[in-house]
This record gives C-alpha cells, structure tokens and sequence, in this order.
C-alpha cells in the first residue's frame, strides 16, 4: 500500500508543479508516446527473459503494491511453529518428525499454521532440511552448508527478476529519446504548416523524452528497488529458519532452538523473548498476522 502512495506522491507532485506553472495538461496526454515507450520497454522484457523470470516479476510487482512481508506477528507465530514442531519431535521421537515433514499437509503441527503451509518455498526449505537430519549420518555443519547452498541458489534466482526490471527502467530514457525522435521526424514533415501544429508536434515529441525519464527514476526503478528490499527480507526470514535447523541438529532443547532463532530476526521486527516465550510456553497464537510472499 505503501508504494502505491508513493507513486501517486512522485505523479502529483510533479503534475501539480506543471499545473502551478500555468502548464496545459492536455499537453502531456499523447498515447502514441506512450504506446512506443511502454510498448518497446515491455517488449525488451519479453525477449531478454524467459517464461519463469517473468512470473517472478509479476509476483514480485505483486508483493510491492501489496504489502504484507514478514512483520513481528509472522515471526511469532513461526516462533511458536517451530517450537511445537521441535517439541513434538522430542516427545515423539524422530520417526514421527519424518513422517510430518514428508507430509506436512497432513501434520498436525503443520495444519495449525496454513500461512506457513501456503509459503511453499519455506515449507520445503524446512522441511527437506530437516529430512536430511532425520535421515542421520551427518554432520550438523554439513546440513549447514547444505542450507547454505540452497539459499544460494534461491537467492541468484530471486536477483533475476530485479535486474530485468532494472535493465527495463534503464532502457525507458533511451526509449523517451527514440520517441522524441519519430516526433521530431514527423514534426520536419509538417514544415510549412500552421505554426499551431508545428508547435503541437514539438511539445509532443518532448513529452516522449519525458516520460521515458519519469517512468525510468520514477516509476520502475523505485519498483525493482522496492522488489530487491523485499527480497532482503525474505533472506533474513530463511536465515531464521536456517538458525532454527541448524539449532535442532545440534540437540538443544526446543526453547534455545527457538531463541537461537530469534537472534537472527532483523532487529526492527525481532520479538522480545518474553513475547516469544509468551507465545511458546503460554499458547497464545498471534492475532491475524500478514502472512510472507510466496517464492
């Protein structure tokens, strides 16, 4: 929601100084500008990226404008997952873990938190990280870096779609250019016409150049930067859950797996531990919260 008040803050502030200035608004309506620059942009995007780059970047657009991300209330109630689930596994052994993490829909631990169930990616991130420590015979370093390597993987292909955006945005005052030339082109054309129209083809043919400089530095760029903090957040969340592994595998007591979690919330969101123990040891399941984009 955020964003979407920032690009109408960047549009109105702009369209208001030209209005102060006695500016003609008509003026900067010209869909043929439009049609080349966004019609040319989108097409570079088509034919630089493939299929699935592409649907990251729509979803990636899509969380942007959205909102929701991993708030406080995410990682208590995921506190208060992990803590059941490593408790269970205690109490159950190690037979029963598996089968909860080769059918997590059907876990009861699982079911109590659908939001975590429908953030795919972190489900099977957790739960094949925690298959090959049921599986036993190796080290917990080895599981560490196997994580590691995983999250490396997730991580190239989440940048991909933020440089095609950017390589986009950055396309856009080039693009703004090729379209004021066509209008300077159909502007020589009407040498000898009415100065009106002269005039008329001049302004539109710099209105391209500014449109593609706008949607450049104030659209689309912000967008991808937006897409690349959004994926920063998602790195710290699977880092916690990486701690939270990481912790199960070296034997210690579910209540310090979850504070070793903890530790490695960012600072702005990180719960208090009375509130993390509030949230294990008490019961209580946090109210509503917002649940994280799927990758």
């Amino acid at each position: 929601m955020i964003a979407i008040v920032g690009i109408l803050i960047v549009f109105g502030a702009i369209v208001g100084g030209y209005l102060m200035e006695h500016g003609k608004l008509l003026v900067l309506l010209q869909p043929a500008e439009l049609l080349i620059i966004l019609g040319a942009a989108i097409g570079t995007l088509l034919v630089a990226n493939p299929l699935p780059t592409l649907i990251r970047i729509g979803k990636g657009l899509a969380g942007v404008f959205l909102g929701g991300g991993y708030s406080k209330a995410v990682y208590i109630d995921n506190l208060k997952m992990l803590f059941e689930l490593f408790n269970y596994a205690r109490k159950s052994g190690m037979a029963k873990l598996e089968e909860d993490v080769d059918n997590p829909t059907k876990s009861a631990v699982f079911k109590k938190y659908p939001r975590f169930l429908n953030s795919h990616h972190a489900l099977h991130f957790l739960c094949d990280s925690l298959r090959t420590a049921v599986t036993g015979g190796l080290d917990p370093m080895d599981i560490d870096q196997m994580m590691e390597v995983d999250l490396e993987v997730h991580h190239r292909e989440s940048q991909e779609p933020i440089a095609s955006l950017s390589t986009m945005a950055d396309s856009l005052p080039g693009l703004g250019i090729v379209a004021a030339v066509l209008g300077v082109v159909i502007t020589m054309g009407a040498l000898g016409g009415p100065k009106e129209e002269i005039g008329h083809r001049v302004a539109a043919a710099l209105v391209g150049t500014f449109l593609g400089i706008l949607f450049c530095y104030g659209l689309f760029g912000p967008l991808a930067s937006a897409m690349s903090k959004g994926n920063e957040a998602e790195a710290c969340y699977f880092g916690f859950l990486r701690m939270a592994v990481l912790g199960f595998v070296k034997g210690i007591s579910p209540i310090l797996v979850v504070e070793l979690a903890r530790r490695a919330i960012p600072t702005e969101v990180r719960p208090t531990f009375q509130e993390m123990e509030a949230a294990c040891r008490g019961g209580t399941k946090v109210a509503s919260p917002q649940a994280p984009q799927a990758a």
